[in-house]
């Protein structure tokens, strides 16, 4: 839409000649009456009363239909209709406007008397149903109009507006972000005599684009009139961006209301009880922006929060790089699910939906489903690095380390805590690779996790952790997947491929096979430098719980279902985790863990 100056539509005098009348206006046929269809009703001019509301760009009255192509105002089309009566008498007349934008009566009414009447007229010309779907191209309008006359006085007609004009100004950094804007309400309503009688079909209508001038700038905008009283609460932006309005709008006929919309980032900010701003978010544009503040703006310890369950298309930027590691608290609300995570960076280290979760920071609570990830070095569901807490978390799908070390289901390497998380699918790497984690370093802990996914490497292996490193502890953890080590001095374990000084308590694999051509053991694939195994079972194809066993503990039992259960298993792993929060109970055929 062009922007609409004032202006008044002057149309000339409508009056047909009568050619040689039997009487002129000084002849009257009897008192106050007038000769029968000898005095047409003149109209002198039309008008339209300035729309109320909000201070409007072009400041006075503006007509009915189109744009004047210079933009300086609208007009009358040629060819309208608009209807007139005479004090509510039924006889109508109609009116057409010309393309000199003078009228000519179609059917024209006459005065009957020498009185002053009232004169009221509408548009459109007859009753009916408007469609106001789609204005992106014109502007639905109703008008109705009042004015006084007599038979010497030709008469001045003051339309006013019988719809409400909504208008959307997108902010400067929202412009580009917008194609096209729609409401949500009425979009028909059924109307006589030019005022509304009823609006139906709730929907979207589809706005209008429009310019004007403020200030000597150029403001873009988008228009559309609307059935009054409505109360309208959202727009939408290129037909899938749906906003709330901050105060919703329920529209006056005549009135007009300007909405400011600002740029969407796709995600929100509350403040919490101690004054921490959280980041909100349950939609893939906002979940990507907040990933762009933290690795381009630099804001690593911004706290982030789902609010709804989340689908990603396209490829996925990790949060947190080596260098600048996420350090804040990455929220899954509890109940929200992350869908097709996707990452095909074979040539890049720390990979995930978190590349580098640094000292303080926390993931928790998020669900990863349809996850297909391929990193080069430290990759994992979640994080390719874990340097703080990863809890409550799971990942269903494939992820694939095509570097030298560390690929696992949740965390490719891990110096901090991972807790009650869980891993299904496929998982596959070189080096130092597992259900859960592909190392544990440097005292780190992993504790009441479980992994059903196919695990495979080329070495040391694990259904849980690949390599559990010097004074690290798994505690409380499961694997029922296969494991596969491929390489011929590769090692496989069904809970930990290489136990190098760490321990493993109250674990457990099942189900799954474990195999490879080096060493292969139900519970670790190889056991060194003092490492610890205690109250652990297998039931699975190795015969050993430990292939090799260099030093250490080895507190590895079979079950067999005779001489020994699962129900023997369940009562020496609580025993083992005494003064844990975490339990095995037997309600399957399969411990399962509970969190105490």
């Amino acid at each position: 839409m062009k922007k609409r100056h004032s202006i008044h539509l002057l149309l000339a005098a409508a009056a047909l000649l009568l050619a040689m009348a039997a009487c002129t206006k000084d002849e009257l046929a009897d008192g106050n009456r007038l000769p029968e269809g000898q005095y047409p009703l003149e109209i002198a001019r039309i008008t339209l009363g300035v729309e109320g509301g909000e201070a409007q760009p072009w400041g006075t009255p503006q007509t009915r239909v189109s744009e004047i192509a210079d933009g300086t105002g609208s007009v009358f089309d040629a060819g309208d209709l608009f209807a007139v009566q005479i004090d509510g008498k039924d006889e109508v007349g109609i009116y057409t406007v010309q393309d000199d934008h003078t009228a000519k009566a179609e059917t024209p009414l006459y005065w009957s008397d020498t009185g002053e009447h009232t004169v009221t007229a509408w548009y459109p010309a007859k009753s009916g149903t408007i469609d106001l779907g789609n204005q992106s191209q014109s502007l639905a309008y109703l008008l109705y109009a009042t004015g006084t006359g007599d038979y010497q006085t030709p008469v001045t007609l003051t339309f006013a507006h019988q719809l409400a004009k909504v208008r959307v100004t997108p902010s400067d950094d929202a412009l580009d972000q917008v194609q096209s804007l729609q409401l949500y309400t009425y979009t028909q309503c059924t109307y006589e005599k030019g005022e509304v009688v009823q609006g139906s079909q709730e929907g979207w209508i589809e706005m209008k684009p429009c310019e004007y001038t403020e200030n000597g700038a150029t403001i873009n905008c988008w228009e559309a009139n609307v059935v009054p009283d409505y109360t309208i609460t959202k727009l939408r932006a290129n037909g899938t961006e749906e906003r709330t309005l901050s105060s919703a709008i329920t529209p006056v006929a005549g009135k007009f209301y300007n909405i400011t919309l600002d740029y969407d980032p796709g995600y929100t900010t509350t403040t919490d009880d101690q004054g921490q701003t959280i980041y909100n978010t349950d939609n893939e544009k906002g979940l990507k922006n907040l990933a762009k503040l933290v690795n381009e703006e630099g804001k690593t310890d911004i706290d982030i929060t789902l609010t709804g369950n989340i689908t990603l298309t396209g490829e996925w930027t990790p949060i947190g790089t080596e260098s600048q590691p996420y350090t804040g608290t990455f929220d899954g609300g509890g109940k929200y699910t992350i869908t097709g995570l996707k990452i095909d960076q074979s040539g890049t280290d720390y990979v995930g939906l978190i590349g580098r979760l640094g000292s303080g920071g926390t993931v928790q609570d998020v669900t990863l489903t349809e996850v297909n990830v391929t990193g080069g070095t430290f990759v994992g569901g979640i994080a390719g690095q874990n340097d703080g807490t990863v809890e409550n978390c799971s990942v269903n799908g494939t992820v694939t380390g095509r570097g030298f070390t560390d690929t696992g289901g949740i965390v490719g390497t891990n110096y901090g805590t991972i807790s009650g998380c869980s891993a299904e699918g496929t998982v596959t790497g070189s080096v130092n690779v597992g259900g859960i984690a592909g190392g544990s370093y440097l005292g780190a802990t992993i504790v009441g996790c479980y992994s059903s996914a196919a695990v495979e490497g080329s070495s040391t292996v694990g259904g849980v952790v690949g390599n559990l490193g010097n004074n690290c502890s798994l505690i409380a953890c499961y694997s029922t997947g296969n494991v596969t080590a491929t390489l011929t001095t590769g090692y496989a374990g069904g809970v930990v491929g290489v136990n190098a000084q760490g321990s493993v308590t109250a674990c457990y694999h099942a189900t799954g096979t474990v195999s490879g051509q080096g060493n292969v053991g139900g519970i670790v694939g190889m056991n060194n430098n003092s490492g610890q195994t205690t109250a652990c079972y297998w039931s699975s194809n190795p015969a050993n719980g430990i292939g090799k066993m260099d030093s250490g503990t080895n507190g590895t039992i079979k079950v067999d279902g005779t001489t020994v259960t699962w129900q023997n298993a369940v009562d020496a792993m609580n025993a083992a985790l005494n003064g844990s929060e975490w339990r095995y109970e037997l309600t399957g055929e399969l411990p399962t863990l509970k969190k105490q």
